[in-house]
């Protein structure tokens, strides 16, 4: 294990923002992890666990004690023990997300294809139970190797353990900053059709007389997202995000009720969507927009995306604190035209 100190965080980030971690260690093994674990608490050190920094805001003070970057590679592709016929890939929690989309799909399995080009690390999506135009990690995790600091051993836990729910799992909720998540398994569909349900998609590929396979896909989901400044790009300035900074509300029927009422008032129609049971899930790159906060506008080195009003970019030079106030302000603005409390998505870290 290699300690480091005063490494600055900004860099390991997307949106390269942030101060820098008091000591620093990049895990390339589970007993690298275990190691770091018994030298933090040795030292009665604050743990925090960094993947590949695509879905994070660090503070201006930036980490006290020890930032962990599980950096565990390989991808390993085998037969399922089931009777679906599923391909089973064990992954890394330090291999890129994207890497191992492509593998998937060049290895012609389904399943994660509608999930290409979303930055960050194999470790990182479980947390969040990542999801995009029309597929969510969830749908494919078979078990997920973890590092359990209650129980101080490793331990494998199944996709019900897990607890996946909306941008959600154990791992952010319920039992946050218990588990280390070090590998991976996800069941993939060997010859399987792409999934082409999500609107962006359908529009895509309109007029097309033959279905697209899955690489097709993949190619396609990469300039949607593209085009909406959520693929990173050297030099584009709308990549230095944390991307989507908001999560999508989901309503009650009654506060959806009170939502379309509003909207109505002012000739406005807000885009919905069927969530769970009698919920509601809005958009909420449109309440952010129908309150002021349009695609390319400015608030000094912080900003609104040219291309999607999700995401809040770092124009250049910006600090935390700046991200925070206007992530307040919309936040305020939202609620009080509105009457929906918009959730941020990015973890936080060291405020």
């Amino acid at each position: 294990m290699l300690l480091q100190e005063n490494i600055a965080l900004a860099p390991l980030t997307t949106f390269k923002i942030g101060g820098p971690a008091r000591y620093f260690v990049e895990a390339t093994s589970p007993g690298e992890v275990q190691e770091a674990v018994t030298f933090a608490r040795s030292r009665n050190l604050s743990l925090f666990v960094l993947g590949g920094g695509s879905n994070l805001v660090v503070s201006d003070a930036g980490w006290s004690g020890l930032v962990l970057k599980v950096a565990i590679p390989g991808i390993e592709q085998r037969s399922g023990h089931d009777d679906a016929g599923k391909v089973w890939f064990d992954v890394g929690a330090g291999e890129s997300w994207d890497r191992f989309v492509s593998h998937a799909v060049m290895a012609r399995c389904a399943g994660v294809e509608c999930l290409s080009g979303i930055p960050g690390s194999v470790g990182g999506t479980p947390v969040q139970n990542v999801g995009a135009y029309g597929q969510e990690v969830s749908d494919t995790v078979e078990s997920v190797e973890v590092f359990d600091l209650k129980e101080g051993q490793v331990r494998e836990l199944c996709r019900e353990a897990c607890g996946f729910s909306y941008r959600g799992s154990i791992f952010n909720t319920t039992e946050r900053g218990r588990f280390i998540i070090l590998r991976v398994r996800h069941a993939l569909e060997p010859g399987g059709a792409p999934r082409l349900e999500y609107a962006d998609l359908k529009r895509h590929f309109e007029g097309r007389e033959t279905r697209p396979n899955l690489a097709e896909t993949r190619e396609a989901v990469r300039h949607i997202r593209a085009l909406k400044g959520m693929l990173i790009v050297p030099g584009d300035p709308d990549c230095q995000s944390a991307g989507s900074f908001f999560k999508n509300p989901v309503l009650s029927e009654e506060q959806h009720q009170d939502l379309m009422k509003r909207a109505k008032a002012r000739g406005l129609t807000v885009p919905s969507y069927p969530a769970l049971e009698t919920w509601k899930k809005v958009s909420a790159a449109w309440l952010v927009e129908h309150s002021g906060f349009v695609k390319g506008h400015g608030f000094g080195s912080v900003g609104i995306s040219s291309k999607h009003a999700l995401a809040i970019v770092n124009r250049g030079g910006a600090t935390a604190a700046e991200v925070m106030a206007l992530k307040e302000q919309i936040q305020n603005r939202v609620h009080e035209i509105w009457g929906v409390r918009l959730e941020p998505e990015p973890v936080m870290v060291g405020f």
